[in-house]
């Protein structure tokens, strides 16, 4: 099978992981706004599909790079390796749909590509250190969701005192602001994990010469995602939306300013978080720093269990997949 043509199969089916991540992620994004009433559902889906395009195209490709070049040896990130760690990742995004379980895209994603990387050349080809930078960055961040959650929401509490039934609508309009700022920051940080699979395919193809993301690459990814997006995947947002709690405007602006925050901030400095894992931890945290005891800490327990299921999960999948993509397609 010719390089081109190899290449040409990586890039659809990584476009169909990034739109399939932009369908189950969509629910991170819209799920509080629509459950609040601040914004109808179809006309959020579409602010936030726009949002999610741009986004890649502001804040550049650091996260791409670090997913791409600095978690397994370069050399080892073969056309087999990629196409079972998507495959794997689609399969688990697919079953996280169906369920209404919002699980981590970017847990599937690297787990997969240690599975398959890992089964094909061993343990030794792992940097550590990269290893260590993304998997600080994709298990600080629901800590540091559920903290700022509770912490904005105490602040806000504190300066709304007094404050008449009038400011829900005033939440509500700055909701458009919160969740365009969070579609933006979400797509710049999983649009790039898109970006930096088909780069690692193109260099190891031949087809590139060294890791430097093309401009059709992020166009591409950016676009994928965001139609993934305007798909909306419904059941994960009647999950995020409405079973944690009753969701209103304050908790959904909260939540919304939390998580867009600490997404902008790791796509600035490269580091690969979840935005499912980032976004449920601050509905939470926006939820208890009102009080505790309304938060269903049962739904949060399912879907930590999920949390921790997904990067074994998908590694074993994936390192079940690379044997017969390794001889499919005649690559090592």
């Amino acid at each position: 099978m010719s390089p081109t043509l190899l290449a040409g199969i990586l890039v659809v089916i990584a476009l169909g992981f990034d739109f399939f991540n932009g369908m189950h992620d969509s629910a991170n994004i819209v799920a509080t706004a629509i459950s609040s009433r601040a914004i109808s559902p179809r006309r959020v889906l579409v602010l936030t599909a726009l949002c999610e395009f741009i986004g890649p195209l502001i804040f550049g490709v650091s996260v791409a790079t670090t997913v791409g070049d600095k978690v397994v040896a370069a050399n080892t990130i073969t056309i087999a390796v990629t196409l079972a760690a998507l495959l794997s990742a689609i399969i688990w995004n697919i079953i996280g749909i169906r369920l209404g379980i919002p699980a981590s895209s970017s847990h599937a994603l690297l787990g997969g590509i240690l599975g398959a990387a890992v089964f094909g050349y061993g343990v030794s080809i792992v940097k550590m250190e990269g290893l260590v930078t993304v998997l600080v960055a994709l298990f600080a961040s629901p800590v540091l969701g559920l903290a700022g959650g509770y912490i904005m929401m105490k602040l806000f509490l504190f300066l709304a005192r007094g404050a008449s039934p009038k400011i829900n609508q005033w939440l509500k309009r700055a909701q458009l602001l919160t969740t365009a700022g969070l579609a933006l920051s979400h797509g710049a940080n999983d649009a790039q994990k898109t970006m930096g699979v088909i780069t690692m395919g193109l260099v190891a193809t031949g087809l590139l010469p060294s890791f430097q993301v093309p401009l059709w690459v992020i166009l591409a990814a950016a676009g994928a995602i965001a139609l993934g997006t305007y798909t909306g995947g419904w059941n994960v947002i009647k999950t995020l939306g409405a079973k944690f709690y009753k969701v209103r405007p304050m908790h959904a602006f909260t939540s919304q300013v939390t998580s867009g925050l600490i997404i902008m901030f790791a796509s600035i400095l490269g580091g690969p978080v979840s935005t499912t894992q980032v976004v449920s931890s601050s509905i939470m945290g926006a939820g208890s720093g009102q009080r505790i005891s309304q938060v269903r800490w049962k739904v949060g327990r399912d879907i930590l269990i999920a949390w921790v299921l997904t990067i074994p999960v998908t590694a074993v999948l994936a390192a079940l997949l690379y044997i017969p993509i390794s001889l499919l397609i005649r690559v090592p």
